[in-house]
């Protein structure tokens, strides 16, 4: 990176001095593995030692700087008697709204995460700032810390300065290769990504996309496969139980751990550990869908539906099984059609009378039609008297029940529960989702991308609805599958197209016009109750900073709230929000700066665990917090946006805002 980019981000930047000590440390000691938990400086004044960054290796004298970014890894190794330095950590954060080119340059290399090592030319006038530095903020006055913040000015003058004379070289961090190092240290820790990313000091999405890009999967999904391959280690090498062994990795109760096992090995725990050992070769299914599919030692496409198997390199999802179980199946299969034939096709018994049965006689003829965009052609399949239906999709035309009964859907629930469908299968849901009292007892197949194709196959669906590619890819064989692009529909068009899949022409349109109808007449109620001129901001997180939707599309209520509702947020987020985005955006903002995003009210996500900002003084400060105007929406209930949740939604907000007046 160039100095010069780097002094147009240092005056642009906020900087916060955090604390600076003085540390000795002899040979006999060290530090290892350490994370620094902010942007830091370190200058060495007395003895020498091997010094680490990101385990690149630098040998460090009286008088040499280091600097790491938050969350770079650092270890210390003294040499001879003893190793004295300064450690000066600080923060960096550029006020929003940020420019256009300082949003480029943060990207390209950010000047406060990079890595780099050198003895300075003249290290006389840093020496003596660093000192004086120390003992302003030992000083512990206001005057004192105003002081520390002028001399560290300085010193990164004088800093980078040396930097631009001597050309020294500096390393951009690899944040994946850190975040891959911590996972594999503290795979048995509580671990998300939001605290990964924070530690990494970067946004979760961000690190999501550069691990993904980098490693081939999430981070979570990462750390779980370390965990999976600790735990087979512990099955084979110990006669640890499984509590023990789920408590080593990271789980604190056997049951999910084991659920998790079997999830992503394909097998139970103590199946696994007897498999491998050789003590059976051939396990006993237990579960009563375990006939859809078993074959020897190699595949177990289907185990117990509450859990997930992994399928291995098999391309077509039907069952797979030894030849001579293929045979017996098919001998099985055959008898079965033969004798429901000879049924069908001669007089009944005592029940009908002796009458001939005319239920298998389809009609000659078949009629077509159009509907809209898509067009249908119904007609009789053979030996089952259902009809079927063409429909076009984005990947090309469907043939599809009339009326689908055996419906598995992912992640659109809330769109096809209103239109008056029970799924047999179903995506997990995020706990206090709208629609959530309406699932009981309805099977669930994992997260709505990673589907378990065995456990679909187990319900014998005649349709799937699905909102990927990547999941129309997995599950299109199994049955008639419909991809729904819903990130690029607008609320209408989705429902109109379930509406012609479902066979729902009619009610999605209902749908439709119920909820506009309470649009209109929740904005009344708010223009009646003088609400509805009034600035509305929606905010999660806390801790550090908290993340301000600035888009319509980004949930959290913002659908509600920004579009069909059409109240305004704060100036610095109205026009990004009137932007009509297509990827919603969650901007993270530091409490410094946070009254000019914060609304006359504020929506703020709620959820187990989050921060309490009760002590906060900056957040109590803010107008709508310290009047009364702070409104917790639940995470679970404000995520989804389909026509179920929207509705529930439209309902809690304008309640809510009503309720303030009140």
């Amino acid at each position: 990176m160039r100095i010069s980019d780097q002094l147009v981000l240092w005056n642009h930047a906020s900087i916060t001095i955090l604390d600076i000590r003085c540390i000795s440390m002899n040979i006999n000691e060290g530090l290892h593995s350490y994370r620094l938990p902010a942007s830091g400086f370190l200058y060495a004044v007395r003895g020498s030692a091997e010094l680490e960054l990101d385990g690149i290796k630098h040998h460090v004298n009286r008088f040499h700087i280091m600097h790491g970014g938050k969350g770079c890894r650092v270890d210390i190794y003294p040499i001879g008697e003893s190793f004295d330095y300064y450690i000066i950590y600080y923060k960096a954060l550029i006020p929003l709204p940020m420019r256009n080119d300082i949003a480029v340059l943060m990207d390209r290399n950010n000047p406060f995460q990079l890595q780099y090592g050198f003895a300075p030319q003249y290290p006389a006038s840093l020496l003596s700032k660093v000192q004086e530095m120390h003992q302003a903020w030992e000083d512990q006055g206001s005057l004192e810390r105003f002081h520390v913040k002028s001399l560290f000015y300085q010193f990164v003058y004088e800093l980078v300065w040396q930097l631009q004379n001597n050309q020294i070289p500096t390393i951009k961090a690899d944040v994946v290769a850190q975040a891959c190092h911590y996972l594999q240290q503290h795979y048995a820790e509580t671990i998300t990504l939001e605290l990964l990313a924070e530690l990494l000091d970067c946004s979760p999405r961000h690190l999501s996309r550069l691990f993904k890009r980098d490693v081939g999967t999430s981070p979570i999904d990462y750390v779980i496969q370390i965990r999976m391959n600790k735990a087979k280690e512990l099955l084979l090498m110990t006669d640890a139980n499984l509590q023990e062994i789920a408590e080593s990795v990271g789980y604190p109760e056997s049951y999910y751990f084991a659920k998790m096992f079997k999830k992503y090995v394909g097998t139970a725990p103590i199946r696994y550990r007897s498999e491998q050992r050789g003590k059976t070769r051939r396990p006993h299914m237990t579960s009563g869908m375990s006939r859809y599919g078993i074959v020897e030692k190699r595949v177990f496409p289907y185990i117990d539906v509450n859990n997930h198997s992994q399928l291995k390199g098999e391309t077509n999802v039907l069952m797979y099984s030894s030849g001579k179980s293929s045979i017996a199946i098919m001998l099985l299969l055959c008898l079965t059609l033969l004798l429901s034939a000879c049924s069908t096709g001669t007089t009944g018994g005592a029940a009908n009378g002796g009458t001939q049965n005319q239920t298998n006689q389809a009609p000659s003829t078949a009629s077509t039609g159009q509907e809209g965009s898509s067009s249908t052609s119904s007609k009789q399949a053979v030996g089952t008297q259902a009809k079927t239906k063409i429909v076009s999709t984005v990947k090309g035309d469907v043939e599809i029940p009339v009326n689908p009964k055996r419906v598995v859907v992912l992640y659109l629930l809330g769109d096809v529960l209103a239109l008056g469908i029970e799924p047999v299968g179903i995506s997990d849901v995020y706990e206090g989702a709208a629609f959530e009292s309406k699932l009981a007892g309805i099977q669930k197949l994992g997260e709505w991308f990673k589907p378990s194709p065995e456990a679909v196959l187990a319900l014998d669906p005649d349709l799937i609805i699905v909102p990927s590619e990547e999941t129309y890819a997995t599950l299109n064989q199994i049955a008639p599958t419909v991809y729904i692009p819903y990130e690029e529909m607008k609320l209408d068009d989705r429902l109109k197209q379930l509406g012609e899949v479902l066979g729902k022409g009619e009610e999605f349109q209902e749908l439709l016009n119920n909820f506009y109808a309470k649009v209109e007449q929740s904005k009344e109620k708010l223009k009646q109750a003088g609400i509805y001129d009034k600035t509305v901001s929606i905010m999660e997180g806390g801790k550090g900073n908290m993340g301000v939707i600035s888009a319509k599309n980004y949930g959290r209520g913002s659908q509600v709230i920004y579009e069909y509702l059409g109240m305004k947020a704060p100036s610095v987020l109205q026009s990004k929000i009137e932007s009509e985005r297509k990827e919603g955006t969650l901007e993270t903002v530091s409490f410094e700066v946070l009254h000019k995003y914060a609304g006359d009210y504020i929506f703020r996500s709620a959820y187990d665990g989050m921060v309490d900002l009760s002590e906060n003084k900056i957040w109590n400060s803010i107008p709508a917090v310290k009047e009364g105007r702070l409104i917790d929406i639940s995470f679970g209930l404000s995520y989804y946006n389909d026509i179920y949740s929207l509705d529930k939604q439209l309902d809690f907000i304008v309640d809510s805002l009503l309720a303030t007046v009140k």
